[in-house]
C-alpha cells in the first residue's frame, strides 16, 4: 500500500482517541500548555504595566492615612467586623489583597511590621511611587533591567546617605524621658493630641519590665487592657499583669501563693452517652448528687494539700466546684483566652494541666501577690511575680473603635522601644530624611553614566512622596512645601520637614522632637525595593485554573459549624 495511505490511517485512528483529539483542537502557544481555563498574560502591556496598576491601586488607599492628619478607613471583613483605623498593617491585613503582583507588597509590609513594627505605611506608599516612576520610564522605551540596576544603585547610595543623617542618639533606655522622645512620633502619626499622655505611659511600663540586658526587651511583657469610659488622659500604668474580671469565688486577695492552672477546666467529667435516672424516692434526689460531691470535695482538698491558693482555670467553674474552692478558702480565675492563659503560665512559671487531679510540685507556679483592685469603676485582677517582670497599661476611651486605634498606637510606641534597644540612633522625621535623601541622590545621578543615571533620578523623586503627602494631609501646597524644602536643604538645613501643626510650611524636626527611628527606615527601604524589583522582573503571569467545588448557598447556609 501506498505510504500516504497508510498515513492517513493512522491520523483517522489518533482523531478517534479522546485525549488526542482535544489536543489538536487547543489553539497553539502557551495556552496549548495549560488546562482548560488557565490564563496567560505576557510581554510589558499586558503582565508588567498590569502588575503596576494593581500595587499603584494598593498604595493610593493607605497614601491617604500617612502622618498624623491621615484619614481614617473604615473596613468591613468577611465576618462583618467593622474597623475604624489609618493602621497600614491593619488595612492591608483585613482588605484580604487577592492580586499576586500587590500581594508582593503586602508581603513587604508584614515583612516590616514583624521586623520593626512601624515604617508599614511607607512601605506600601514607597513601593506605589517607585512603581508609577518605572512605569514612566517603561513607556519612555527603557529597558526593565536598566530601571532594576539603576534602583538597586540607588538603594545602596539611600542607605550610605542615611548615616550621615542621624540628629539624635538614646543614651539610656532606662531613663523615663529618653523614652518618651523615643516614641512621641510613632504615637503622634497615630493619635494626634495624645502623644504626650500615651508616650508618658509607654515609657513607664517599659522601663518598669526592663531586663538587665536591654537587647532582650520583649514586646509581650507590655499588655494592654481597655476599659471603656473616660478618656485617654486618665489611662495608667499597673504594675504587674492585670485581667479585667475578678475572681469567681468569695477569697479576692493572696500573698505569696502557688498557683496551679488547669486548661480544661474545673468541673465533673459527664458521660459521652445519654441516659435516664428514675429516682422513687426523697432519700435517692438526696444521694443522687453525693458522689460527685464527694469526688469533687477530695479534689479541691488536694488542692489545698499540695499548698496551692490560687487556681487558675481555662474553661468553666462548676458550681460544686466553686462551693468547695470557697470551703478551702482558695481563690479561683477564669481565663477565656488560651493566648492569655498561655501568657500567665509563663508569668508565674506554671505549667498548664489538661488532666483532673492534684498538680505535680513541678507543675506550680508562684506570685508574690494576687488580689482584686478596682479602677475606673472596673474591677481588675492583679497579678504581681518576683521574677518575670510585666506591666499593664490601662487604656480608657469613650468608643471601642478608639481603644482599638489606641492600642494599636500603643503596639507601634512599644516596638520602637524594642527597636531602640538594639539600635539607638534617629534621623529627622517630617519627610526631612526622604526630602535629603532625594537631594542627595539627584546630585549623585547626574554622574551615573548610561541608562541607569534615569531611573536613579526617578528613585530620587519618588522619595518626595512622603513630604508631599504630609503636606496634602495637613492642608498645604505639597508643590510650595517641597520647593520651599529644597531650597532649605540646599542651603545645608538638612533637618527641615514638614510643618503639619503649625502656621509654617516648614519647621526643624530635630528641633521640634519629630524623629523617626534609623534602623526601620533602612529596614523599610529594603523591604520596598525586594518588593517592587521582584514586580519588575515579572515578565509573564502563567495562572490555573481555581479548584474548588459548587459554590456554597447564599448566607453560607447548608454547612455545620466545622
Amino acid at each position: 500500500k501506498p505510504f500516504w495511505l497508510k498515513l492517513s490511517r493512522i491520523k483517522h485512528r489518533l482523531s478517534r482517541l479522546p485525549g488526542v483529539a482535544k489536543m489538536f483542537q487547543q489553539q497553539g502557544g502557551i495556552q496549548s500548555l495549560l488546562k482548560e481555563g488557565g490564563r496567560h498574560f505576557s510581554g510589558v502591556d499586558e503582565a508588567l504595566l498590569k502588575n503596576i496598576e494593581a500595587c499603584k491601586n494598593l498604595a493610593q488607599i493607605t497614601k491617604t492615612s500617612l502622618g498624623p492628619y491621615g484619614m481614617n478607613k473604615l473596613i468591613v471583613n468577611h465576618l462583618g467586623k467593622h474597623f475604624v483605623t489609618s493602621d497600614t498593617n491593619t488595612i492591608v491585613t483585613e482588605l484580604e489583597v487577592m492580586h499576586p503582583a500587590a500581594k508582593l507588597l503586602v508581603m513587604a509590609t508584614k515583612s516590616q511590621e514583624q521586623e520593626c513594627g512601624d515604617g508599614t505605611n511607607f512601605c506600601v506608599s514607597f513601593g506605589g511611587e517607585l512603581l508609577l516612576r518605572a512605569e514612566e520610564l517603561l513607556k519612555e522605551g527603557i529597558h526593565a533591567s536598566d530601571v532594576l540596576k539603576g534602583y538597586e544603585l540607588a538603594r545602596t547610595k539611600a542607605l550610605a546617605f542615611i548615616d550621615a543623617l542621624k540628629v539624635w542618639t538614646c543614651t539610656d533606655v532606662r531613663s523615663t524621658e529618653q523614652l518618651e522622645k523615643c516614641v512621641k512620633t510613632a504615637i503622634a502619626s497615630k493619635q494626634l493630641g495624645f502623644e504626650a499622655p500615651l508616650a508618658r505611659l509607654v515609657a513607664q511600663a517599659c522601663v518598669q519590665v526592663m531586663p538587665k540586658q536591654v537587647k532582650n526587651f520583649e514586646v509581650d511583657n507590655i499588655r494592654v487592657a481597655k476599659v471603656q469610659g473616660g478618656n485617654p488622659e486618665t489611662s495608667f500604668v499597673i504594675e504587674g499583669m492585670a485581667i479585667a474580671r475578678g475572681p469567681s469565688g468569695v477569697e479576692s486577695t493572696k500573698e505569696k501563693a502557688k498557683v496551679a492552672v488547669y486548661a480544661a477546666g474545673i468541673e465533673s467529667q459527664s458521660t459521652e452517652t445519654k441516659g435516664t435516672v428514675l429516682l422513687e424516692s426523697a432519700e435517692q434526689l438526696q444521694n443522687y448528687t453525693k458522689s460527685e460531691e464527694a469526688r469533687m470535695d477530695e479534689f479541691i482538698k488536694s488542692l489545698k494539700d499540695a499548698g496551692v491558693d490560687v487556681v487558675i482555670s481555662g474553661g468553666s467553674i462548676s458550681e460544686i466546684a466553686g462551693h468547695f474552692l470557697n470551703k478551702y478558702q482558695i481563690m479561683a480565675l477564669k481565663i477565656t483566652s488560651k493566648f492569655e492563659l498561655r501568657r500567665l503560665c509563663r508569668t508565674v512559671g506554671a505549667t498548664s494541666i489538661i488532666r483532673t487531679g492534684p498538680p505535680l510540685p513541678e507543675e506550680l507556679g508562684y506570685v508574690e501577690s494576687c488580689m482584686v483592685e478596682e479602677y475606673a469603676s472596673q474591677k481588675f485582677t492583679v497579678l504581681r511575680t518576683r521574677d518575670a517582670k510585666i506591666a499593664t497599661i490601662v487604656l480608657r476611651s469613650a468608643s471601642p473603635n478608639v481603644l482599638d486605634e489606641l492600642e494599636r498606637a500603643i503596639d507601634n510606641a512599644v516596638n520602637v522601644v524594642r527597636c531602640v534597644c538594639r539600635d539607638p540612633h534617629f534621623l529627622p522625621g517630617a519627610g526631612a530624611t526622604e526630602i535629603e535623601l532625594a537631594h542627595q541622590l539627584q546630585q549623585f545621578g547626574a554622574t551615573v553614566p548610561g541608562l541607569d543615571q534615569y531611573a536613579v533620578l526617578k528613585f530620587a523623586e519618588a522619595l518626595e512622596v512622603v513630604p508631599k503627602i504630609l503636606a496634602e494631609n495637613s492642608g498645604h501646597s505639597h508643590v510650595d512645601a517641597i520647593t520651599a524644602l529644597y531650597a532649605d536643604h540646599q542651603k545645608g538645613n538638612k533637618n527641615m520637614g514638614i510643618d503639619v501643626d503649625g502656621g509654617s510650611l516648614i519647621l526643624d524636626a530635630a528641633e521640634n522632637g519629630i524623629l523617626d527611628h534609623c534602623e526601620t527606615k533602612k529596614w523599610a527601604l529594603r523591604f520596598t525595593l525586594d518588593a517592587v524589583l521582584t514586580v519588575l522582573q515579572v515578565d509573564q503571569i502563567i495562572m490555573a485554573k481555581q479548584a474548588g467545588g459548587p459554590k456554597g448557598p447564599e448566607g453560607g447556609g447548608g454547612r455545620d459549624a466545622d
